[in-house]
């Protein structure tokens, strides 16, 4: 089993920044993937970013040159750094973990509400 408990969210105005982080603990895989998804209202989650435990990202579209994904392996902690927040990053950004040993299930942090006022 593997909790993952989030952090950082809240209401921003456009154009600011906020960061989240999830914090991992458990049975913790040394080869893994976390990162973030969303879901705004009457949407389906979708990606937001995602970072190997070798340091290997993958971030989506929309975020690409505002959001940065970092993480600590020590701590095994994830971070999202959001800049130049638009209302439509509005949504619950949830906290992602896979481990990277076959047939292990994924892990969702119970969300954390984002909300950017124009």
């Amino acid at each position: 089993q593997v909790q993952l408990v989030e952090s950082g969210g809240g209401l921003e105005q456009a154009g600011g920044s906020l960061r989240l982080s999830c914090a991992a603990s458990g049975s913790i895989f040394s080869i893994n993937i976390m990162g973030w998804y969303r879901q705004a209202p009457g949407k389906q989650r979708e990606l937001v970013a995602t970072m190997t435990s070798g340091g290997s990202t993958n971030y989506a579209d929309s975020v690409k040159g505002r959001f940065t994904i970092s993480r600590d392996n020590a701590k095994n902690t994830v971070y999202l750094r959001m800049n130049s927040l638009k209302p439509e990053d509005t949504a619950v950004y949830y906290c992602y973990y896979a481990s990277g040993r076959r047939g292990s299930p994924d892990y969702w942090g119970q969300g954390t509400q984002v909300t950017v006022s124009s």
